[in-house]
């Protein structure tokens, strides 16, 4: 499939080539237009941040007319099952070494037109996921693969309108490094993005009970909306 641009990749995925090659199931992608897939490694603690992916699929079905799998799926790295997902998410405080199937695995879906979404729930950029995910990345695609996104990038106009990346929480309260990070990073592969990282912790400022959205001025969950879309549609 190399060579393919991300429209493609999903179209295949959609009309079950993942289910016949990858063993995933054929008829969950003709249900659903968008599922959200965790990845599983196995190096740290993947696990983190239990509730953020509730409030995400719930901001996809409040805004959008996306046809939303409501449950969080759990995908080992390691398992070619991933490859059929249109979006995945890996985040951790600890390290990140990926074993040759992890590593091979996530190659492929990001040169093949996958997306992922990578945070650092330590919000900072000196901690041991930042430093370790910074070397695998590094490794795999190269040193200068990694580079900060300017905040025109579509991917802050690709629903609602930012700025550039929203501030979390705890940066604002001084929470961690002190730091405010103004910027994401990205690989971009042919043109394409294909991966964003975040050092912002998005992933906890997310994960709160999703009935608790109603006491917010402002639903934080937004630009996880633009996030997903700008995967879906480019």
């Amino acid at each position: 499939m190399a060579g393919l641009d991300r429209g493609e990749f999903l179209r295949l995925m959609a009309g079950g080539l993942a289910g016949a090659l990858l063993a995933a199931p054929a008829s969950a992608a003709k249900v659903y237009d968008f599922w959200f897939t965790r990845l599983r490694y196995g190096s740290g603690d993947w696990d983190v941040d239990a509730r953020m992916p509730s409030n995400l699929l719930t901001s996809l079905i409040d805004y959008t007319s996306l046809r939303v799998d409501p449950k969080e799926r759990v995908v080992a790295l390691a398992d070619p099952a991933m490859m059929s997902a249109p979006f995945v998410y890996l985040a951790g405080h600890k390290l990140v070494e990926f074993s040759a199937p992890e590593r091979r695995n996530f190659e492929q879906y990001v040169r093949n037109g996958g997306f992922v979404l990578v945070d650092d729930c330590n919000h900072d950029i000196d901690g041991l996921f930042a430093k370790s995910f910074e070397r695998q990345m590094a490794a795999i695609f190269g040193a200068t693969a990694l580079k900060r996104l300017a905040p025109t990038h579509p991917v802050f106009k690709a629903f609602f309108k930012f700025a550039g990346p929203p501030n979390t929480g705890f940066e604002l309260n001084g929470w961690g490094d002190d730091i405010v990070h103004d910027y994401l990073k990205g690989i971009t592969i042919d043109g394409r993005l294909g991966l964003i990282y975040s050092n912002k912790d998005y992933g906890c400022e997310w994960d709160y009970d999703w009935h608790n959205k109603r006491f917010l001025a402002e639903d934080n969950t937004k630009f996880a909306v633009n996030i997903v879309m700008y995967a879906l549609n480019s």
